[in-house]
């Protein structure tokens, strides 16, 4: 991963609704929710809460599906496990080994 792709996703996750919504998503992986039932689950009405989505889904940290007119969120379970990958490659006095048990338990459906 690119500095510049990790910058682009930490910027996505610096609010507290973003967050939240990619938290909710990651709990309900592998199939995500509507992005009706994340505003009725985060309080949020859903005009307040498509830019956040959006954004997210910009950033590369959410998949959006369409199903008929409602859109359907999901983490990309991937593009977290590489951004925490990369997080952690200078890990352990630069054995990233070391932190593989680590990444090997983050969910990946």
């Amino acid at each position: 991963m690119e500095i510049t792709h990790a910058l682009h996703s930490f910027d996505a996750l610096a609010h507290p609704v973003r967050l939240a919504a990619l938290r909710l998503t990651i709990r309900h992986a592998p199939d995500g929710l509507a992005a009706g039932d994340i505003a009725d689950t985060l309080a949020i009405p859903p005009s307040s809460l498509s830019p956040h989505l959006a954004r997210l889904h910009r950033a590369g940290l959410l998949i959006r599906t369409r199903h008929g007119r409602t859109l359907r969120y999901r983490a990309d379970m991937a593009r977290l496990r590489a951004l925490t990958g990369w997080l952690a490659q200078d890990c352990c006095g630069g054995s990233p080994e070391t932190c593989a048990p680590l990444l090997d338990a983050l969910p990946c459906p």
